[in-house]
């Protein structure tokens, strides 16, 4: 038997990170460096995905930048090309998301096509350049951030949860194509996480109070909790683990 700290290395691997930038996305690439993977690094803002470079080429992982708007699904292919330009792709992780929240009937169609357009045809889109590679290969991982709204619901969600749902279905279609080819396919479904866009939304005392009441850890979560999971999931630990729809929300769907 390996060892655990070779059964949860990423040595040798590079990863796709989508919205690295910031966020999620941005702890999941310190996690992977940290781990042995090289990391190519999507994101909007070119000066952020320039320091996260420092933080990871200190690891002594090298690092390259994409940059696209997801929204576009030609810039999305762009970016998945991009990726491959510099080599193979081993792991995909698909953070990068919008939440443009309010009420159903107030909701503009223009904000429900971005939303689904970044959060869940993106993610198809990048799957579908990458997968044939990774089962030729008979190696990958695809890791989708979902959210806990794509199972349970929240008012004021409905285009967000939608695409989230859309994701975790997305996510078990991919893994009966991919399994037969070694491939794991999964995704993690947070509650609440304390990034910028979390704490935009959820700062207010009658949003966040009564959503951590209901919580039985009492609290929301924090980016390295998901960088963690995604790195089990991106690792040679969880080969077994497939198609699964990873809840990590302190309990809230569980009551």
């Amino acid at each position: 038997m390996r060892r655990w700290q070779d059964r949860f290395s990423l040595t040798g691997r590079r990863a796709l990170i989508t919205g690295a930038s910031s966020g999620i996305g941005w702890a999941i690439a310190e996690v992977f460096a940290d781990a042995g993977a090289d990391i190519v690094a999507h994101g909007r803002d070119s000066d952020r995905l320039a320091t996260l470079a420092e933080t990871v080429r200190a690891t002594g992982r090298r690092f390259d930048a994409v940059t696209g708007d997801l929204a576009s699904a030609e810039e999305t292919v762009r970016v998945a090309e991009d990726a491959l330009a510099g080599g193979a792709i081993d792991i995909l992780v698909n953070s990068a998301g919008i939440a443009l929240t309010g009420p159903a009937t107030e909701y503009s169609l223009e904000d429900w096509n971005r939303t689904l357009a970044v959060n869940l045809t993106a993610p198809f889109l990048l799957s579908k350049a990458l997968l044939p590679a990774m089962m030729a290969r008979r190696r990958g991982k695809i890791v989708n951030i979902s959210s806990q709204t794509g199972v349970i619901a929240l008012a004021d969600h409905a285009a967000y949860a939608t695409s989230k749902g859309g994701l975790n279905a997305l996510t078990k279609s991919l893994m009966t194509e991919a399994a037969p080819h070694n491939v794991q396919v999964n995704a993690i479904c947070p509650t609440v996480v304390l990034t910028e866009m979390g704490k935009q939304l959820w700062s207010a005392p009658e949003k966040k109070d009564p959503f951590i009441a209901r919580t039985p850890l009492g609290r929301f979560g924090e980016p390295v909790e998901i960088a963690d999971l995604a790195l089990y999931l991106a690792s040679p630990a969880s080969d077994l683990v497939n198609g699964e729809i990873v809840m990590i929300e302190g309990g809230y769907s569980s009551i």
